[in-house]
């Protein structure tokens, strides 16, 4: 029976792999979320790696706020490039193989046409430079390891785009929203298992990997369709914002390749 570590389980990923680990019965999991395993001390890493034999970790702990990334850029290093490292490190000491989850945003956005995992990283923002670092620190450091970009990730759980829009449904008559960025949303549950049947059972070679739900669309139209298949179009208008405010740059085409 194979040993899973997910790391960071209470975020969307993280409580998208706990909803479905039931069905893996060759599969044990230990969840374990930030104030479990704070990824950026390195002696507690050391210790739930060196107490226990993992075969597989999935990194789901991550620094994700893109806008606080930028004013305090230090937290999402010391989270998404440090913590990442130290991961590396215990995952090579133990000689598991480690399952990391990248981002969109390690890209800049200029290509026009969906990014394979042949480009070259370019990221605009702290956050997205910060995932980079760790995306290096593996690559340095560790052989035996899947790095497994996404976009756009939403689900039941948490904070994200789809529950935003729908709470705002239910107390605005207007919703206004971007449609100066187009990328890929991508459902948790679905990455979920594909990480489960494609990384940890299947036979697929170590290296980098995209995966998204694989429609592209501006957030506007992704409003649109929440709206519709809420069949809340009745009740909410949503306009194109044109005015659309961020501290941080962002990516204005970040489609990935699958």
């Amino acid at each position: 029976m194979k040993r899973i570590l997910v790391t960071g389980a209470s975020g969307q990923l993280g409580l998208s792999i706990q909803k479905i680990n039931k069905k893996y019965t060759d599969l044990d999991f230990e969840f374990m979320n930030s104030k479990e395993l704070d990824i950026t001390n390195l002696k507690m890493v050391q210790k739930i790696f060196g107490s226990n034999h993992f075969d597989y970790c999935i990194n789901c702990a991550a620094y994700t706020n893109v806008e606080l990334a930028e004013k305090q850029p230090k937290k999402a290093f010391a989270v998404n490039g440090e913590g990442v490292k130290n991961i590396a490190l215990a995952c090579k000491a133990s000689n598991s193989v480690l399952i990391h989850i990248s981002t969109d945003y390690v890209f800049d956005g200029d290509n026009g046409t969906p990014y394979t995992i042949q480009d070259k990283p370019n990221p605009i923002n702290e956050y997205g430079k910060s995932k980079l670092l760790g995306e290096q620190y593996i690559q340095k450091i560790l052989e035996k390891y899947y790095i497994v970009r996404t976009s756009w990730l939403y689900s039941e759980f948490g904070k994200n785009f789809y529950k935003t829009i729908l709470k705002k449904a239910q107390t605005e008559s207007v919703i206004n929203v971007t449609d100066r960025e187009i990328g890929c949303p991508t459902n948790a549950n679905n990455l979920a298992k594909y990480i489960l049947e494609v990384m940890v059972l299947g036979n697929k070679d170590y290296g980098i990997y995209h995966f998204t739900d694989g429609i592209a669309m501006t957030w506007f139209e992704f409003t649109k369709k929440i709206i519709k298949e809420n069949n809340l179009e009745s009740a909410v208008k949503i306009a194109k914002d044109n005015n659309y405010g961020s501290f941080a740059k962002r990516p204005k085409y970040s489609v990935l390749d699958n």
